[in-house]
């Protein structure tokens, strides 16, 4: 896509032409979402739609001190290591929020009292075998 438009062509018709020819040489089999509607289609239009999809991505902790970002984070990583499907997936999950933790407790957050200390990850993974036996 790094040539220039030919003297003498219009743009659309050059345009055309290379679209054409991505599609020939496949460039737009397989993309990711290919083939579903797209997010928000035949709603009525939001002018706000980016700053709520920015809240519902931040877990609604926009404009929240870090203390208590991080102790959503950590509600939500401890739930996600108890449904995980492997060990491996648990332990990457516990051991990716005690890292935050700890570097928390070494250079304390703004906001109110952190009040969190890092998982035991053995205590968590027992923890996750007990809960999937009663699934």
């Amino acid at each position: 896509m790094t040539q220039r438009k030919p003297a003498g062509m219009g743009f659309e018709s050059w345009i055309d032409r290379q679209i054409r020819e991505a599609q020939e040489r496949g460039e737009f089999d397989d993309l990711p979402g290919a083939g579903t509607p797209l997010p928000g289609a035949g709603e009525p239009l939001d002018e706000d739609w980016w700053i709520k999809r920015k809240v519902r991505e931040e877990e609604g902790t926009t404009g929240l001190p870090p203390s208590l970002v991080l102790r959503k984070q950590a509600e939500t990583a401890r739930a996600k290591a108890l449904a995980a499907t492997t060990d491996e997936e648990a332990r990457a999950i516990v051991v990716e929020i005690n890292a935050k933790i700890l570097d928390a407790l070494r250079k304390p957050l703004s906001g109110p009292p952190l009040n969190l200390m890092p998982f035991d990850v053995d205590e968590l993974l027992r923890e996750r075998k007990g809960t999937s036996r009663g699934r």
